[in-house]
């Protein structure tokens, strides 16, 4: 037997001391250095009692020991569960129980937040910081640099992505060996990565853009990564020179765009941009095009699936479509209400089938039933067409999702906390256009009878709860919401009401 994720992301680089990871801080990590780490620490997390199969949840700033706990998991046979750094403690409290995690790995600065609900289910808890300090480092660095990798097949867990419903309860979207790799494969070659490419990577690593899509492209086809913990515009113009590829959200592309520094000739050498987790405006697309003569690869995917549909490499890459389906991929476009394909230009479900599809939601096989059709295709849950060349357009989605700075946000969630508040009898949260974000979150409040609500309180309320990319970033109060004649919230003209509010004057 063998491990596949592992084999042929990781083991191939075995005492090769090729580069892998340019820091900021001006040093190289060899591919060798790398895996030792990772030996090291999938040693340590054995050791904690940990057996193949587990569940690692992590949630930790990006740097390249946070990328070694991945590499770790993959030898050791775990699976891997990386959390958004923005989370609460109430929300990683439903994630560490629902996936029955046995070893949390936390920020050391929110450990006495953590420890009690890691106690309270029973799970092992180890600190590991943004500069790669920690309990499990420490731990680790003791530890022997071999580790016997566990035999996995392609169809083991390989990853736990959690992705919020409409109802505001996240679902574990249970993603295989063979689901990464193959994505992984497939985009390397669409997008002609090589071992001589170095890629910027300034995106976070706890969701599918930066992690399976971003570092696993690279790690399959052995180049190196300019490793950046967040997206700070200084550095990306001063480092852009060294640099083959970017991946990016729109909101990277608009800031690059807002600099004057962000010229022709700085991008002269680039390859290739590539776009994704959120709507590019065609607007971004033209006016990046005319700076820089490149233009933006924009594709589509999502946390089941990874990514399901690309701008081709070669050809047209068409604004406001995702291109085409990746090969390997089937797409079709069916009647919401009976599932049957509709003819090509009708405006449909998108449902998808193919390798990168995930296995299911962890424990809930009736929503699994629900959205994974029993002859393999996944409903997406976006709306779109494909038009007479074969190019997808996303046009919407059928459950409200806002798509902000490349995060998802379901207005359920946070509606389920607003309609909670003093003063405040029901809610609506919408999604509406922002030139830097793509989408922002707006909140409207109808009053209980001769109330008003405190909108500046319930804000504080919110951010003590959610996370910061799910605040609304106003409030709104109205007499009454607009409704249909079956009484349901009509969103759509609140979303058309209120398009222009945070656009520039």
């Amino acid at each position: 037997m063998a491990n596949p994720l592992y084999d042929r992301l990781f083991g191939t680089y075995a005492g090769k001391q090729t580069p892998f990871l340019h820091l900021s801080d001006g040093q190289t990590i060899t591919h060798a250095q790398f895996l030792e780490q990772a030996a090291q620490m999938a040693n340590a997390i054995v050791d904690l009692g940990l057996k193949p199969g587990d569940r690692v949840a992590a949630q930790v700033e990006k740097s390249p020991e946070a990328l070694a706990l991945y590499a770790a998991c993959a030898q050791a046979g775990l699976i891997f569960l990386p959390l958004n750094t923005a989370y609460t403690a109430d929300e990683l409290s439903y994630f560490i129980e629902n996936s029955g995690a046995a070893l949390v790995v936390c920020d050391g600065r929110i450990l006495d937040i953590l420890a009690p609900v890691a106690d309270k289910l029973g799970a092992r808890i180890e600190t590991l910081n943004a500069d790669g300090s920690g309990s499990l480092t420490d731990r680790a660095v003791n530890m022997p640099a071999t580790f016997e990798t566990v035999d996995r097949e392609g169809g083991d867990l390989a990853a736990f992505l959690y992705t919020s419903g409409t109802t505001g309860r996240s679902k574990g979207a249970m993603l295989t060996q063979d689901n990464l790799l193959s994505n992984a494969e497939t985009l390397a070659q669409e997008w002609r990565f090589t071992a001589e490419d170095v890629l910027l990577h300034a995106l976070p690593i706890f969701h599918t853009h930066g992690l399976f899509v971003a570092t696993n492209i690279v790690l399959i086809t052995g180049g190196s990564m300019i490793f950046l913990p967040k997206f700070d515009l200084d550095q990306i113009i001063a480092l852009l020179p060294r640099a083959t590829a970017m991946m990016g959200v729109p909101t990277f592309y608009t800031r690059l765009l807002g600099d004057a520094r962000f010229t022709r000739d700085l991008a002269q050498h680039m390859r290739l941009f590539v776009s994704g987790s959120a709507p590019l405006l065609a607007e971004t697309h033209i006016q990046f095009e005319e700076r820089t003569g490149h233009r933006i690869l924009e594709r589509y995917g999502m946390t089941e699936t990874n990514m399901n549909t690309s701008n081709p490499y070669d050809g047209e890459r068409r604004a406001g479509t995702v291109g085409f389906p990746l090969p390997g991929v089937e797409l079709k476009i069916t009647n919401p209400e009976t599932g049957e394909p509709l003819p090509q230009g009708e405006i449909g479900q998108i449902e998808v089938r193919g390798p990168n599809v995930f296995k299911g939601y962890w424990q809930m096989p009736e929503k699994t039933a629900a959205e994974l059709r029993a002859d393999g295709f996944f409903i997406t849950g976006d709306v779109g067409f494909v038009d007479a060349d074969g190019y997808v357009t996303i046009v919407g989605r059928n459950k409200d999702l806002i798509i902000s700075g490349g995060y998802n946000i379901y207005p359920k969630e946070i509606e389920l906390l607003l309609d909670d508040q003093p003063g405040v009898l029901e809610s609506a949260v919408i999604g509406v256009p922002h030139p830097d974000f793509g989408e922002t979150v707006l909140g409207i409040l109808v009053p209980r009878p001769g109330q008003t609500p405190d909108t500046d309180a319930i804000m504080q309320t919110v951010g003590a709860a959610l996370a910061r990319f799910k605040h609304p970033r106003k409030l709104l109060v109205l007499d009454e919401l607009p409704r249909n004649t079956m009484g349901k919230v009509q969103k759509n003209i609140l979303r058309e009401q209120y398009k222009d509010m945070f656009q520039p004057r």
